[in-house]
């Protein structure tokens, strides 16, 4: 080709050859869940699991834009922190909403 056939040419974007991934994309791992709804398969700190987003920036039924993390990281009573997960957890998330409570100056209170 001339270089003036090089610039008229016009460069349309086409699938890549799947054979050359090392890992099959999302669709082709056929998950039955979010990736972000994923647990690992490893062990993982509450810092590492409180980093995870499930669901960045996508309209909720209201239209406004929300980010989701993966996991909560709730204060136990005895101090420690615990990371719940936004779906397997989920009731457990509940119950600690539920508990929550609002002291006379307005703080809120867990236990």
């Amino acid at each position: 080709m001339t270089d003036k056939n090089q610039e008229n040419q016009i460069n349309q974007p086409v699938a890549e050859d799947t054979h050359l991934r090392e890992e099959p994309n999302v669709n082709e791992r056929n998950l039955t869940a979010n990736p972000g709804d994923r647990i690992a398969d490893e062990s993982q700190s509450v810092e590492e699991k409180a980093k995870q987003v499930a669901v960045d920036d996508v309209p909720d039924i209201t239209g406004d834009k929300i980010t989701v993390p993966t996991y909560f990281v709730v204060d136990e009573p005895d101090g420690t922190k615990k990371a719940l997960h936004h779906v397997k957890d989920a009731e457990e998330i509940s119950d600690m909403i539920r508990e929550a409570r609002v002291d006379e100056n307005g703080n809120r209170i867990w236990w």
